[in-house]
Order: structure tokens, then sequence, then C-alpha cells
């Protein structure tokens, strides 16, 4: 912002001091929400939880028998089989840094990687994402997602894209990843290797065979109602379930709420996942909600793109940002959104207005007629549409 009437001559990320503060909201999570158990009369039971029948789990030497069960058990980093794996930070871990290191590299190129590697950068680190596609983010649009990338090495990230990690190794006080590309081998030193290769469910341990619940790759498999598909009383939420719904934060409470009202009143609720939005929170913010392009073409749909880059709007400008974007899909035949797509700083709260829009099943009209507070970010609508 120098020349933009903010004067700032030594800015920068104290990280000791951002995990101190980052922890008053993390460290009470788990007493709070224990007691909260307690409170209703839910008894917790801590220990790996494994099936000895349909209705009957071991957790350590206790035996628990349930007219149900319900597996919720979230996702872990998934295994990258690679020798040297063991020397991998989680996400989990990297969030918990006392101290953070000056080289950082993250194996993957989604969320996480994405994310981090813009704290880490801005955190003062020397950092490097290899990805083995050859473009990260596959579930953002591709044209925004390359502004993106863009940026991001912009800020003194190296992303090398069409680069598969195929081995760490611990180097006295270092690692060195060895990474393929276009044929060729080489090697990465830093400090620190970050898995952000994605995750799986956290159900492999789960004796779920021994139960004959059914189960895939992507989760238990269940049915229109969260249930498992093989065991009636059996259900299953969030990362754990192949429910179609994406892995998000927000979609596992809902189905968490979805499971809750079919156990108490029988199988009468349904998710529905019209409509989610998603945000990766880098600075700029990249966001989507509803079908991509190449979605949009394999449903055969007929439809209108309207698509700008915007880092001349007054929104972008005002606060120096130079990559920003839209990209807005809308059906000729309904006049329904069918997709939106932004880059931008305020990405992340604008995407909910086309969330809201095609979850209820707002016309393109009604809402380019809306009246929005100006200037805020939500007043770019009308323009995207």
């Amino acid at each position: 912002m120098k020349g933009r009437g903010i004067q700032a001559a030594r800015l920068e990320i104290d990280w000791p001091e951002l995990m101190r503060f980052k922890r008053t909201f993390t460290e009470p999570v788990p007493k709070r929400r224990e007691d909260g158990f307690a409170k209703a009369g839910i008894t917790a039971f801590h220990g790996r939880a494994r099936f000895a029948g349909p209705t009957t789990v071991h957790v350590g030497k206790e035996i628990l028998e349930g007219r149900y069960v319900v597996i919720a058990a979230g996702a872990i980093p998934a295994d990258l089989e690679i020798p040297g794996a063991e020397h991998l930070t989680t996400s989990d871990r990297f969030l918990e840094l006392d101290e953070i290191p000056r080289k950082i590299l993250f194996i993957g190129g989604g969320y996480i990687a994405f994310e981090f590697a813009h704290v880490a950068a801005r955190a003062g680190s020397q950092v490097t994402v290899l990805h083995r596609g050859p473009r990260p983010l596959a579930l953002f649009d591709p044209d925004l997602v390359d502004r993106l990338v863009e940026r991001t090495r912009e800020l003194g990230i190296d992303v090398r894209l069409g680069t598969e990690a195929i081995g760490i190794e611990k180097s006295s006080a270092q690692f060195i990843v060895q990474a393929l590309s276009n044929g060729e081998t080489g090697g990465f030193q830093t400090d620190m290797v970050v898995h952000a290769a994605g995750r799986v469910p956290e159900i492999d341990d789960l004796n779920l065979d021994t139960a004959g619940i059914e189960w895939e790759k992507r989760g238990v498999r269940v049915n229109e109602f969260l249930q498992s598909v093989s065991i009636p009383t059996v259900y299953a939420a969030g990362d754990a379930a192949a429910s179609g719904g994406p892995p998000l934060a927000p979609v596992a409470s809902y189905e968490g709420l979805i499971v809750a009202a079919n156990l108490l009143k029988g199988n009468h609720r349904r998710p529905d996942y019209l409509g989610v939005p998603s945000v990766v929170f880098t600075i700029p913010q990249l966001s989507a909600v509803g079908l991509s392009e190449r979605g949009a073409r394999e449903q055969n749909l007929k439809f209108r793109v309207k698509h700008e880059m915007t880092s001349n709007w007054y929104s972008s400008r005002r606060v120096a940002e130079t990559y920003s974007g839209y990209k807005v899909l809308v059906d000729e035949d309904t006049d329904r959104i069918l997709g939106a797509h932004i880059l931008g700083s305020d990405a992340g709260e604008v995407i909910n207005l086309f969330a809201l829009a095609i979850r209820s099943g707002m016309r393109a009209t009604d809402l380019q007629h809306m009246l929005f507070a100006y200037p805020t970010s939500g007043s770019n609508v009308t323009r995207m549409l």
C-alpha cells in the first residue's frame, strides 16, 4: 500500500506471537466440547475405536454396545508411499510450530499447500511447492487458478508444476526432497517438508469388514439418508462417508445434523449439496460455487459465460490487489446461475451471495436488479451478470 496513504517502514509477522494468539481460539475447544457433552448426558471415551460387530465397538478395554453407531472419524493425510515419508510434517503439526523454519517445501498443490505457502512466505520463509499435475487446485476454475499461480510466484514462492516428489532424505539438519520432472530427477534442500497432498477418510483401522460395513476409498458407502448400504444400524457423516458432498467443514456439520434427525425420527432427511461454496484462503482469495465450464459442457447445458479480470475495478485498486477476476455461468433457458468463480480480496464473502442464489433458485436477472450497499465488494455482483 506504499504510495496509497499507508506508511509502513517495517511490517512483518511475529510467528511466536501469532501462534500464541491462534491458541486462544483452539486450545479451549476440546475441554469446552467435552464439558458440553457431559452437560448433555453424553459420555466420552478416549481411544481408538474398532468394530467387533455391527453395533459393538471396542475402545481400549471398554466394549460399547448401541442401537445405532455413527461413524464420523474425519480424515488423515494420505499415504504418499515414498521413501522417507516418515520425515513429513503434517498440516496439523505445521499449525503448532513455535518457530517457523527458514526454508519450507510443500508436497501437493491443493488448499493446504497454497494457503500455508502464502502464510509462510509472508512470515519470511523461503517456500517451494511441488505439484505433480499440470495445474494445481483442480476443483477451481483453471483460468483463475493460473492467475493465482502467477500471484503466488510473484510473492517469491517457487511453484513447480509437473513435479512429483519420489523420496525424502535427511541430511544433517536439512532434508533433501528428490523429485521427478520431465523424466529427470532433481533434489530440493529444505528445513521442513510439509504433507499437502490430500487427505483420506480415517477409517482403515475401524475393522469395518469385521462388522460387514461396506466402504471404499472415499469412505463408508451410504444411501440417500447417510445410512450404511450394508448395515442399517450404522450411519456415517463428514469425511468418513462416501456421500457425494464436498470434503468441507460446513458439509460435515450439516451431514451430522442430517444423521441426528434420521436417528431420532426415522429416515426422512436427505442432504442437498446444491450451491455449496468453497474458498482457498490465499491472498487474494479464490472461491467457487456450482458448476465449472467443463462440468456444464459435460452435462450438455446451454449457458452463457461472463469472464473478466478486474484489477482495474475500484474494489481491487483501493486495496492494491493486482490479481482479481471472475467467471459466472448462467443457463440460457432458465436464467438460473449454474456456477460462479471469483478471485479477489473478498472472494470468500461474495461467493456466498452466488451460493444463496443457486441454492434458492434465484434467476440471474433477480440478482442483477438487487440494490447493494455501495461501495462494497458485494455490489460488484451486478457487474458480474
